[in-house]
């Protein structure tokens, strides 16, 4: 087994004399890929200072191996990385990150930037929360670190970002340690669970997909155990800990109600007419939620550019459809949305509501809470017990208990609930209010899985439409029944199921017109905001791309040497510290050599490019 390159050891910390975890023991060797799972306010995120360095413990001790290089991504790293000056351009914010040694590597620099679809001479001060985030990402990148420790990678980045970095991180060597709510993000890229639970801390020493059944059935454990003793498991446990898990056990009709639905709307999207359909009037009963046909939306840019969003869209809502809207950020995802519900005019096309149509809208933004009011008078401002939710009166309490909280909650202040449970909050109350129609512009950013479960199990019950913007696979996964897949030149294709059956529908499909044009091209590279676009590659970057093809060759010479070399079986007995030197030196010949190839790949790719005209420009 290898060393750790970092540990805690019986490490425990307290706030306001409340113990926030105790006794945990966690190590990370090289080569492991381990996720921290467990309820918002748990203290995950402070677990992960104390790893990185920058929160000390009350109790035990944390070990880094001497001379470990660390990187650190913080939830909010414009306001927690000292490194994040808001003058600083970008390009400038990662070399920082570089030593003189690291220097060569600077060329990586650009390469980053377009990964994560950032202009390299955009100052810091002028970035989004989201935009700092991903710009803190490439930082940590950059400078490949034996440890990387990463708080919430994916909040606010797109699906192809998203992709990329699972990439990124399959491939890394060293050791990882995330905070994700991202499922499919998960399962994707580690091999390790660690559950930061009530204080305690356990390890599944198995991939993330195994955690759901082992936690059941720890919880399934202690239940029984408590039971055996004879003690009463308090009302307000029982519902913050098994309310999720009761849900689910006794809807697993849900599944094959959803899949009725798919089938359901692929039999329209297959159907011979339907890319003629008129707008005639709802039917009777309502079925009809949106027709539209031929939808156009374009903007002019400050620059005088006419952006095209939306060319020639068709498509029929019809009542229980649950439609996911997906792109890479910028391409439009919000717009059409809005435009459906009818809050933007189309500049071409027809659109139509059905009878009686009710939306609500639950912004990106999020709408505000009175911290100072308490969750008793957030759902009912007007007094009283009770709270109308879809044409029904509900108990305020009896309302809460559905989304988690126990009855003792109800008469405190906002400001004592955590941020999960705020998210919870804000649920409650929007879904109390007289709707058949929701729109939900990324609803699962910041949300813990409790939350994220519980928003599944709500939506899924909601016998209206729901239109879902989201960057969440899983969630997606679990409710849509019809993907709309924006390709940000104006063009949305639709396809029946959720996001994995669309990919598997686009993948069954061939290439787009689009794509097939720019096969090959860096992910959406794109120029700075001021200057034109160059026509061919810079002296220093020809020079070296030139030189690459030599350079490959030696290195796999060198390689092809050193395997001969291992090869004999007696080398080990002869010459053990020979033989170390020698798997050493294969290793760094084999990274030298992927390296090349891919520095190779990204040069040729932008030659081509530029010579092509086929950058993309920035919109």
């Amino acid at each position: 087994m290898a060393p750790p390159l970092i540990a805690l050891r019986q490490a425990g910390l307290a706030f306001d004399r409340q113990p926030l975890f105790r006794g945990v023991n966690l190590s990370l060797s090289r080569g492991d890929h381990a996720c921290l799972v467990g309820r918002n306010g748990s203290g995950k995120s402070t677990l992960l200072r104390v790893l990185a360095g920058t929160q000390d413990v009350d109790s035990g001790e944390r070990f880094l191996q001497p001379g470990t290089s660390l990187a650190y991504l913080p939830q909010a790293p414009e306001v927690e990385d000292p490194a994040f000056a808001p003058a600083l351009r970008c390009a400038d914010y990662l070399r920082s990150a570089l030593s003189e040694e690291d220097e060569p590597q600077g060329h990586k620099v650009d390469a980053l930037l377009a990964a994560v679809d950032l202009d390299a001479e955009r100052t810091l001060g002028t970035l989004s929360g989201g935009e700092a985030r991903r710009a803190a990402i490439a930082r940590c990148l950059l400078i490949r670190p034996q440890v990387l420790l990463l708080d919430e990678p994916t909040n606010h980045l797109d699906i192809p970002t998203v992709e990329w970095l699972e990439s990124e991180l399959s491939g890394f060597r060293g050791a990882i340690l995330m905070i994700s709510h991202d499922r499919t993000f998960l399962e994707k890229t580690v091999r390790q669970t660690y559950w930061l639970d009530r204080g305690n801390l356990r390890c599944l020493d198995q991939p993330y997909s195994q955690f759901e059944a082992w936690s059941q059935r720890i919880l399934a454990d202690e239940e029984e155990a408590r039971h055996k003793l004879g003690r009463r498991i308090a009302r307000e446990e029982h519902w913050l800990t098994h309310g999720v898990t009761a849900r689910r056990r006794r809807n697993q009709g849900r599944l094959r109600q959803l899949q009725d639905l798919r089938r359901q709307r692929a039999e329209w999207l297959s159907a011979p007419g339907k890319a003629k359909l008129g707008l005639a009037a709802a039917p009777k009963g309502g079925d009809l939620v949106i027709e539209a046909k031929d939808l156009e939306k374009a903007f002019t840019l400050p620059d005088g550019r006419r952006r095209t969003i939306i060319d020639g869209f068709t498509t029929r809502i019809q009542r229980r459809d649950r439609i996911g809207i997906v792109g890479a950020n910028g391409s439009g995802k919000t717009t059409l949305a809005r435009l459906l519900m009818g809050e933007l005019e189309p500049d071409g096309g027809l659109l139509r509501h059905g009878h009686g149509l009710s939306p609500i809208f639950f912004d990106q933004k999020r709408e505000t809470l009175d911290i100072e009011v308490t969750l008793w008078e957030t759902l009912a401002p007007d007094g009283g017990d009770s709270v109308m939710v879809q044409g029904h009166q509900r108990h305020v309490v009896s309302y809460l208990r559905d989304f988690l909280f126990a009855e003792s909650q109800a008469r405190q202040p906002v400001k004592s609930l955590s941020g999960g449970e705020r998210s919870r909050l804000l649920f409650a109350r929007l879904f109390a209010r007289p709707a058949n129609l929701i729109v939900l512009d990324e609803p699962t950013n910041d949300l813990d899985m409790e939350t994220l479960d519980l928003l599944e199990a709500v939506l899924a019950e909601f016998d209206g439409t729901l239109m879902m913007v989201s960057h969440d696979r899983d969630f997606l996964d679990r409710l849509a029944t019809g993907i709309i897949l924006l390709e940000g030149d104006g063009r949305a294709i639709e396809y029946a199921g959720g996001y994995s059956d669309a990919m598997k529908q686009r993948l069954a499909a061939g290439p787009a017109p689009a794509e097939k044009k720019a096969a090959g091209a860096p992910k959406r590279n794109r120029v700075g905001r001021q200057g034109t676009r160059p026509s061919k590659l810079s002296y220093k970057d020809q020079r070296e791309l030139d030189g690459l093809p030599q350079h490959m060759e030696t290195l796999q010479r060198e390689i092809d040497s050193l395997l001969v070399e291992l090869a004999d079986p007696e080398l080990y007995q002869r010459d053990p510290a020979g033989y170390v030197a020698a798997s050493e030196s294969l290793t760094a010949r084999e990274s030298a050599l992927r390296d090349a190839e891919e520095r190779w790949l990204e040069l040729e790719s932008l030659r081509e490019n530029l010579a092509t005209g086929a950058l993309g420009h920035d919109a």
